[in-house]
């Protein structure tokens, strides 16, 4: 169960199917950093979000759903469907992993994940983030990495032109690959923007025996 749960945390080169195949890693010029600029605008935009999400690992075929919840700054929640026995939350400082079936927890710095790009204030991701080719002129694809720490991973966010969200672009999904190319693919429907998530959604309890927490 941990396989395809860890492909959201650790990543290496990657790329949503919406890519265009082509031996151009990135639009280079004012162009491309305004549409990074825009996507920059458009995460910061999102105070709190509520969507569902379809996991899909190419390396098992395993395709799993849930519900996302997002609330700035740096918390998230993946809340998987019924019967699949892990839970991803992350509480502002470190994304966990709860597996109650082997009864696990595994916790990460969110600053040393590709997750970070999504919920680390201190990840600008105009800083790390490349635009890359798109198969649809409709969709704005941006490859986040820290070029002094690869070893956090890659992340490339999808994002397609949308009017009434905010900064005109809506998360639509991203894609991870870990070291072992096991690649790790998000889409988001049914966006719901501003919805009331209490900070207790993005507590767990640490089922670990012997635990004193």
């Amino acid at each position: 169960m941990l396989c395809l749960a860890m492909g959201l945390l650790v990543a290496g080169p990657a790329a949503l199917s919406l890519v265009a195949p082509t031996p151009a890693m990135a639009n280079a010029g004012a162009n491309g950093s305004a549409q990074v600029d825009q996507a920059v605008a458009a995460l910061r935009g999102i105070e709190t979000l509520r969507a569902n999400f379809v996991q899909r690992s190419d390396s098992t075929g395993q395709q799993v759903t849930g519900v996302l919840s997002l609330k700035r700054p740096g918390k998230i929640r993946f809340q998987y469907q019924r019967g699949y026995p892990v839970l991803i939350i992350s509480d502002g400082k470190a994304l966990t992993i709860v597996d109650s079936e082997v009864k696990q927890t595994q916790r990460w710095p969110i600053g040393k994940s590709p997750m970070g790009a999504l919920l680390n204030p201190a990840k600008d991701v105009a800083q790390y983030g490349t635009l890359m080719p798109s198969l649809d002129p409709n969709v704005t694809n941006i490859r986040v990495t820290d070029r002094m720490h690869p070893e956090y991973g890659v992340m490339t966010l999808s994002f397609a032109h949308k009017a009434g969200v905010p900064g005109g672009l809506e998360l639509v999904g991203w894609q991870t690959m870990d070291a072992q190319n096991r690649r790790t693919t998000i889409i988001l429907s049914g966006h719901q923007y501003g919805v009331d998530l209490g900070d207790d959604l993005f507590k767990y309890l640490d089922i670990r025996p012997n635990s004193r927490r």
